[in-house]
């Protein structure tokens, strides 16, 4: 064991006493205080199978037929392809009914630090903030979970499923020119890793990238992460087991490719715009900060958003408090400006 992994896996707990932390919104502190404990348990390796077959049994999955809310929306899970020598993948397809196509497309990756979660449960909140009054079309993608699947399972089978939906636009009704890649969370991570391996293999080009508090660096060194150390939702205990997970023998390992965790990147250049948005309050907040500003650093386009007293998933937990409903309308604003960009 490196020296480096030692020290992440040695700083579990609570931030130093001595360490000043950014307040909670009070708004979000009421609905963090009503969560029971089992709820604000970091993770561990020791509860992560509790956990997952929890969060398999306790996350709300709506079928098809839920989806299409008495006809709102039109639904197809669909099998398609997945990377060589691996399963097929499953994308969730839906849009608002009625609508005539092309149309832009959301190809989204939902959250729960790559080992939890699915394709279905985050599509609800998706066609009724985004499709819904946007005119879009979105494709839920259902990656394989760490610990049973690690990288680049679930990385090569988000990319599989966007290949296969960019060549099969014209039969999905969706515009291949207006793509937009997305997720929250590890969600957010993927989608960051997608747009480089994307660029670097010559695969289908993003419009843009929605990256939602995203799960970026593995090495758990910013200042944030050891600040919001035992604090809300998520902290460098709950992190490192989640990486650990997801990397196996290669956590720790000095020349982890980019595409594994994209703050290891050292070429930001060449990628579409990005959407970030991060807490004051959580321990993603710097990586998230770092990531707009090599962005930036590199030439690009980065739209960069810092919640104040936002911790980790603020707005799936209180989403009627004033900054979530403020995180939503910027998130909607900035695909509305990046769709008529490039309106057809």
């Amino acid at each position: 064991m490196n020296d480096r992994r030692a020290r992440s896996e040695s700083e579990h707990g609570r931030a130093p006493a001595t360490m000043a932390v950014p307040p909670f919104d009070p708004e979000l502190s009421l609905a963090l205080a009503g969560l029971d404990k089992e709820s604000r348990e970091p993770l561990t390796p020791e509860n992560l199978a509790a956990r997952q077959k929890r969060d398999a049994t306790a996350r709300p999955r709506p079928t098809a037929e839920d989806l299409r809310a008495d006809g709102r929306f039109e639904v197809t899970e669909l099998r398609v392809p997945g990377p060589p020598g691996g399963p097929e993948v499953t994308l969730v397809t839906a849009r608002p009914s009625g609508l005539v196509g092309p149309l832009p497309l959301l190809y989204y990756m939902h959250g729960g630090a790559m080992v939890m979660g699915n394709a279905w449960s985050v599509l609800p909140r998706i066609l009724r903030e985004w499709a819904l009054p946007l005119d879009m079309a979105v494709i839920s993608v259902e990656y394989r979970l760490a610990p049973r699947a690690q990288y680049p399972r679930a990385l090569e089978d988000c990319c599989a499923g966007l290949a296969w939906a960019a060549e099969h636009a014209a039969e999905l009704g969706v515009d291949p020119e207006r793509i937009i890649i997305g997720g929250k969370s590890a969600g957010g991570g993927l989608a960051a890793a997608l747009a480089l391996l994307a660029r670097d293999r010559g695969g289908p080009e993003p419009l843009g990238q929605l990256l939602l508090s995203p799960m970026l660096d593995d090495r758990g060194s910013t200042f944030s992460s050891q600040q919001m150390s035992g604090l809300g939702l998520w902290d460098l205990t709950s992190n490192a087991t989640a990486w650990q997970a997801l990397l196996g023998d290669l956590y720790g390992a000095e020349d982890l490719p980019p595409y594994a965790a994209p703050s290891r990147a050292t070429d930001l250049s060449q990628l579409p715009p990005a959407y970030l948005d991060v807490g004051s309050a959580e321990m993603f907040r710097d990586e998230g900060v770092a990531y707009a500003n090599a962005i930036w650093q590199a030439g690009g386009q980065a739209e960069l958003h810092v919640w104040p007293g936002a911790y980790h998933g603020f707005d799936s937990l209180a989403p009627k408090a004033a900054v979530s409903r403020d995180a939503r309308d910027a998130r909607t604003r900035w695909l509305q400006r990046l769709l008529a960009d490039r309106r057809t």
